[in-house]
């Protein structure tokens, strides 16, 4: 007995044997999952540091070989000429009234650009930053490990570098994709030149930098993760995207990555007191934290390099008319000719069609036959 061939065309994918089915992730899902995986681990990454430096007389060791203590005073103030300066470059930084105009800057730039939520997300994450820095600082304890250029005093991680970390990726949030390298070289400056500035003042230690950076941009992260998932994210082209400026970063990025590598590899053989003489030094302390400015810089560009927080008006028609939507399978509804509710074809544009089920005679079969 031979089976009747059904006229219908079969609307059902094929699989192979013994695979499962996995639908493909929809092209503008991808961006938040990027992003929410560099979040988490900048997030791991923070932790790692906060454990190294924080909790080990290793990690210990090295803060205080970099930014020896003081003979007077017992603070962590470097013996230079660059105290006045760097204390100048703070007291300005943490006026509320210029971070206020800073802030509002931010959200200017997303109105004006067609972004506001890009700029609330950005103001935002500013203010997030300096709370979670904030609330690090009470939450982590420094144990006493018998270090003698160590005190008990935690101050990891840097709420300055923190702020000044997140006011730079909050701009680079409401920029369109073009515009964010020509951005990131001057914003790298700046939040470099805090880092110092926190070093040389004796605010901070080098590990409180590097705790600063990671933790603003794994909150940056995960907040265009989300800003991303809510559709008020675009894709871009490569073409559409300029990296001219990104050959700046390279070169800054080299000299705070040779001393940074030196000190891993030299570090043991550094006196407590070294930097007072010139070698290591809080010199190669600000050298390796502006290199790891840079190099977390360059990274979340590259995260965000496809990636154009507009409004979600626009993301919502980004596709236009052109193929199905993103991440949905070629089924019965997106056939061409065939209605929504599977009724009816249009003769002659799929086949199994009326003009391609005509038998021998001529004749149509019907649906009930």
């Amino acid at each position: 007995m031979v089976h009747p061939v059904s006229p219908y065309p079969s609307t059902t994918p094929l699989r192979s044997p013994g695979r499962p089915d996995r639908r493909p992730v929809p092209a503008d899902r991808e961006p938040a999952r990027r992003l929410r995986r560099a979040g988490l681990g900048y997030l791991l990454a923070f932790a790692l540091t906060a454990v190294g430096f924080v909790g080990t007389g290793a990690g210990q060791s090295l803060d205080g070989r970099l930014l020896p203590r003081a003979e007077r005073g017992g603070g962590y103030e470097q013996p230079t000429d660059l105290v006045e300066p760097a204390g100048s470059v703070l007291a300005w930084f943490g006026d509320p009234a210029v971070l206020g105009l800073l802030l509002v800057a931010v959200l200017l730039l997303g109105v004006l650009g067609r972004r506001p939520w890009a700029g609330m997300v950005g103001v935002g994450l500013v203010g997030a930053a300096v709370v979670a820095a904030s609330v690090a600082k009470q939450v982590i304890l420094r144990p006493d490990l018998g270090v003698l250029t160590s005190t008990t005093h935690n101050s990891f991680p840097s709420g300055h570098v923190a702020a000044a970390m997140a006011l730079l990726l909050a701009v680079l949030l409401v920029l369109p994709a073009p515009a964010r390298p020509w951005c990131a070289v001057p914003g790298a400056v700046g939040v470099c030149t805090v880092a110092a500035a926190t070093m040389i003042a004796g605010w901070h230690r080098f590990s409180d930098v590097l705790g600063g950076v990671l933790l603003a941009a794994a909150l940056f992260c995960l907040a265009a993760a989300v800003l991303a998932r809510a559709g008020g994210a675009t894709r871009v082209g490569p073409a559409a995207v300029g990296f001219g400026p990104l050959g700046l970063l390279g070169p800054l990025g080299l000299l705070g990555g040779v001393p940074l590598l030196g000190l891993l590899l030299f570090a043991p053989s550094l006196t407590p007191y070294a930097a007072s003489g010139g070698v290591g030094g809080f010199f190669v302390a600000i050298a390796a934290g502006s290199g790891f400015v840079v190099l977390v810089v360059a990274t979340v560009l590259v995260l965000v390099r496809s990636v154009d927080f507009v409004g979600s008006t626009r993301a919502a028609g980004r596709f236009g008319s052109a193929g199905p939507r993103g991440g949905e399978l070629p089924g019965r509804d997106t056939i061409p000719g065939r209605r929504l509710d599977g009724t009816g074809t249009t003769p002659g544009r799929w086949p199994g069609s009326e003009t391609g089920r005509r038998g021998s005679g001529g004749a149509v079969p019907s649906r009930a036959s």
